[in-house]
């Protein structure tokens, strides 16, 4: 059995503001549906961050966003610019969409925000993947909502 072709992904980050409503939507319900239910992790998904961040968000060719990010400036979250809420709709995961997606979000951190650092709190067993993309972890493990994580750094 064949691998299916990988599909085509159209990207764009930009600031809450710019986001219609409906990608709003879509983006809080992926991530509800990663975060939430397939982690099952209960936290506050709508913290108040996501209207001073900026998001990279992938479409399918129909429009359905099935990868997103969340790009906080330095100060928002930490004091360098951080990206969060990393998530990519099952179904598309085995195509290396979330390299595209961290690529996407780390070229908008160092491009336009001007950043020349990027924190982010991974997921333990994602360390490699951010490891495979120059980040260092800088922290030891620890329990945040139930999930074990490590915090990683990138400087350009």
């Amino acid at each position: 059995m064949s691998k299916p072709p990988k599909p085509e992904i159209f990207w764009k980050v930009v600031g809450f503001k710019e986001l219609s409503g409906l990608e709003v939507h879509n983006m809080l319900r992926l991530r509800e549906e990663i975060f939430v239910v397939e982690q099952n992790c209960a936290y506050h998904e709508i913290d108040g961050k996501d209207l001073e961040c900026f998001h990279a968000l992938g479409f399918t060719t129909e429009g359905e966003v099935i990868a997103t990010a969340r790009i906080a400036p330095a100060g928002v979250i930490y004091k360098e610019t951080s990206i969060g809420r990393v998530t990519v709709h099952k179904e598309f995961r085995k195509f290396g969409i979330g390299r595209e997606l961290m690529i996407h979000a780390m070229d908008y951190s160092r491009d336009v925000l001007q950043s020349g650092t990027i924190k982010i709190a991974a997921q333990e067993y994602l360390e490699k993947f951010y490891n495979s993309l120059g980040y260092k972890t800088i922290s030891t493990s620890y329990l945040w909502d139930g999930i074990p994580h490590v915090d990683m750094r990138l400087t350009f």
